[in-house]
């Protein structure tokens, strides 16, 4: 079982002393440093930390850290935030008719391996209803017709907002995010597409691949933006395969890699890994 931990999360202009100033603070609260990650953007020239700090150590609490905290923040112009890593994270989930994401991610919840609570999965047709209801999850079924697709969005971020959702996966739902709900959830929702694009552009790209011949076929994790497929970056992954692989085949391959890609993301977004300046993002991974 893991420790109880604050993470304390922060990026800022870079300069001499923000370590110091940090570790300072915790030393005089008596907090033990668990996990430490820096990164500098030399050319943005932009600091990135993350720490994960043993809650039992300190002698204070997450509220008062943050009290406490400000001041340094203010000082070096710091975005930041601090969590207990106990809190348990909203998350909905939408889908279309494919499950292979959909029922990967529903498996590592129920199995403890994401630190994060369902709250519901939303889906423009019914063909998932009955492996959702097995894990006791609420479906939302908001099909989204041709003619007019702003009200079922309109419902589906009802939706969202009544669940008090902190983050929403895109598990090969097919439908494109209206711009306004891309900057009301900002790298909020985390997307997978298989990673031909934009070079198998369309219909069946895995069939398109084969017929290239193509030797690696891949996966990307990214949040959403107004552009589409073009958001930051949060994981990527490729599996290799042969001249003998049919498209059958490469269809079968390329789930394995985004379902892996896509709990993986999701996992360092819930974990608070996922720094995200400009449209890059620095990702703290194990």
């Amino acid at each position: 079982m893991r420790k109880k931990t604050f993470r304390l999360v922060i990026s800022c202009p870079d300069r001499v002393g923000i370590v110091a100033a940090v570790s300072q603070f915790l030393n005089e609260r008596q907090g033990s440093i668990i996990e430490a990650s820096h990164h500098t953007d030399i050319e943005q020239k932009w600091f990135f930390m993350r720490h994960d700090i043993d809650a039992e150590s300190l002698n204070i609490t997450v509220e008062t850290f943050r009290e406490e905290f400000a001041s340094i923040a203010e000082e070096f112009n710091m975005r930041w935030y601090v969590k207990d890593s106990e809190d348990r994270p909203k998350v909905i989930l939408m889908a279309t008719k494919e499950s292979h994401c959909l029922n990967d991610i529903m498996h590592r919840w129920h199995t403890g391996e994401l630190n994060c609570e369902i709250v519901g999965v939303i889906a423009n047709h019914e063909a998932l209803r009955s492996m959702v209801e097995w894990y006791k999850i609420p479906y939302h079924c908001i099909p989204v017709p041709k003619e007019n697709k702003m009200p079922a969005f309109q419902q589906i971020e009802a939706c969202i907002d009544d669940a008090q959702a902190d983050a929403i996966v895109l598990a090969r739902y097919m439908q494109i995010f209206p711009e306004y709900l891309c900057e009301k959830y900002r790298h909020r929702v985390i997307n997978i597409h298989h990673s031909f694009l934009p070079s198998f552009i369309g219909a069946k790209p895995y069939h398109q691949a084969a017929v290239r011949g193509v030797k690696l076929i891949g996966a990307t994790c990214h949040y959403v933006t107004a552009d589409l497929d073009a958001g930051p970056i949060i994981e990527q992954d490729v599996i290799r395969v042969r001249h003998s692989h049919a498209a059958e085949d490469m269809v079968r391959l390329g789930k394995d890699i985004e379902k892996l890609v896509l709990s993986r993301g999701l996992r360092y977004h819930l974990e608070d890994r996922v720094l995200v300046h400009g449209n890059k993002t620095v990702v703290f991974a194990e």
